[in-house]
């Protein structure tokens, strides 16, 4: 790992730091680009524009039941203001799985029930490495129950071709990763080289890849992939982050992919903003 991005890292988790930028302007300028403030508004737009969400509701893990039952209501009232056809993206660390992975397990059903009532998915996101095992099963249990619910797995991390074969038939989020971790890839060759392997076994099974990615070369091996599997447009989509790349995702969507856009959303985007700087040298994936 370079020396830059340890600075970065660590000063993503340092609340002095933050308390220094977040109050420059250009920075919560820069921050505004990437997340939405109006979550409604980015999301009526994008929809108009032909383009599907997922939603990512940002904010601190939490540190007792009562801050996870405050989560999954801030969820409940996300899902209300989604159109049908939107997805959620929830991180599994606000909802407890620190403190238990049953407790986690508990609020991640409730928000599954609750969006597929009103026509949306849940996808489970990636977080730190420590959480990786809680993350798969808790996804395995919600599955018997909820066979939409999605997971991200991430490239960098060495068992991310394992994990893409146990899933088979699940909808699977497949990104490069974003989280340092022992032993994990750390080469961008690596890393890509990874990523490809896990998409040939995705495209080649029965879930539904979601390959999340900015990266052209990737972008195009997965659309030869897809065609070489026999997938129409309709069993895989692309993911691409709000505000990265907008003329890219309405090509693609333009020439018939189904393209969703990840809207980050909420007032605690300081550590997200700073490690997309970490592992990208700049906002962008």
């Amino acid at each position: 790992m370079g020396v830059l991005r340890q600075v970065l890292l660590a000063a993503a988790k340092s609340d002095r730091v933050e308390r220094a930028l977040s109050t420059i302007p250009t920075v919560r300028k820069l921050a505004g680009r990437y997340v939405a403030e109006d979550v409604a508004a980015a999301v009526a737009d994008l929809s108009d524009r032909g383009l599907r969400v997922t939603v990512g509701r940002l904010g601190p893990e939490v540190l007792d039941r009562a801050q996870a039952e405050g989560a999954v209501r801030g969820y409940l009232a996300l899902l209300d203001r989604l159109p049908e056809g939107s997805d959620v993206s929830v991180r599994l660390t606000v909802l407890g799985l620190r403190m238990s992975e049953q407790l986690a397990l508990d609020n991640a059903a409730s928000l599954c029930e609750a969006a597929a009532g009103r026509g949306l998915t849940i996808t489970l996101d990636a977080e730190e490495h420590d959480t990786v095992a809680g993350l798969h099963s808790v996804h395995a249990t919600l599955r018997k129950e909820h066979a939409d619910v999605g997971v991200a797995v991430q490239a960098h991390l060495r068992d991310a071709e394992e994990r893409c074969l146990r899933l088979d038939g699940a909808r699977v989020r497949l990104c490069k990763g974003a989280h340092t971790a022992p032993g994990a890839f750390t080469t961008r060759k690596e890393v890509d080289r990874s990523f490809v392997r896990c998409l040939k076994i995705l495209m080649a099974g029965t879930g539904y890849p979601m390959v999340a990615t900015h990266d052209p070369r990737l972008v195009e091996i997965a659309s030869a992939l897809a065609v070489l599997n026999g997938r129409d447009a309709a069993a895989f989509e692309y993911q691409m982050y709000y505000g990265v790349r907008p003329g890219e995702q309405e090509r693609l969507a333009t020439l018939g992919a189904q393209l969703r856009v990840y809207v980050p959303h909420g007032t605690d985007w300081y550590p997200y903003l700073v490690r997309r700087l970490a592992f990208t040298g700049s906002p962008l994936p």
